[in-house]
């Protein structure tokens, strides 16, 4: 039994049943405002300490003040550096020319989304040293989804594993509250309808991935106490 199979092996959704896929068209001008959109909020508020850690150290005399400017320049410019180099994977180029992605630097990546605030206990379980871009693209824009929907902290638990057919991607959230915007969920499934927010780039690409390849996407019910999001990708060649 897979990976995917384990983690959905709870009761919220039948073994084999996957979610209707619909492709929502959007023109790629559209797609890029709404991800420079999602980049530009979640890099505001460390860019912005950044800004504003500097202006506290130019007026600041006191030794010990300064100290504490110093920290705070330092937290925020490795949130902004973290944020960045896992936007550079789950949205851009990272890799190179090649056509697999090292999936250590994708676990060193969610870390340092998560990781830092130390509210999200991450578990990896990825075995695989290297894996398709789309299929690592596709984990972390699940795994984001599924992070952000821990409101209040909890865990985070990711894994993929190869088929001799498939990929199998698994993601699941477990915490004392665990919210999925409706709308997320909507874009995941079918690509969303109407106008997207900007804080449904990720899942508007996760469906977008899925759906080029042909392969299918499983998710929990709104109702279940744990969020479980499994994916499977057909292998290429």
């Amino acid at each position: 039994m897979g990976i995917a199979a384990v983690a959905f092996n709870v009761g919220v959704l039948a073994p084999g049943e996957t979610l209707p896929h619909q492709r929502l068209a959007m023109k790629p001008v559209d797609f890029a405002s709404l991800l420079c959109s999602r980049l530009c909020h979640d890099l505001m508020s460390p860019v912005g300490a950044l800004n504003n850690g500097i202006e506290l150290l130019a007026d600041e005399t006191d030794p010990e003040m300064r100290e504490k400017c110093l920290e705070l320049l330092a937290d925020s410019a490795r949130a902004s550096a973290n944020k960045l180099k896992f936007f550079r994977l789950a949205f851009g180029a990272a890799g190179g020319f090649g056509e697999e992605i090292d999936t250590h630097e994708a676990e060193i990546a969610l870390e340092g989304l998560f990781g830092a605030e130390r509210r999200i206990q991450l578990g990896w379980a990825v075995s695989e040293e290297k894996l398709p871009k789309d299929a690592v693209k596709l984990l972390l824009n699940l795994a984001m989804l599924a992070g952000d929907a821990l409101v209040r902290g909890g865990r985070l638990d990711v894994g993929a594993e190869l088929q001799s057919e498939e990929i199998e991607l698994a993601v699941r959230a477990e915490g004392p509250r665990i919210l999925l915007d409706p709308a997320l969920r909507e874009a995941l499934e079918s690509g969303g309808g109407g106008q997207l927010e900007p804080r449904a780039a990720g899942a508007w690409l996760a469906h977008t991935l899925i759906d080029g390849v042909g392969g299918s996407i499983q998710l929990s019910d709104p109702a279940a106490d744990t969020l479980l999001i499994g994916a499977r990708l057909p292998r290429q060649g």
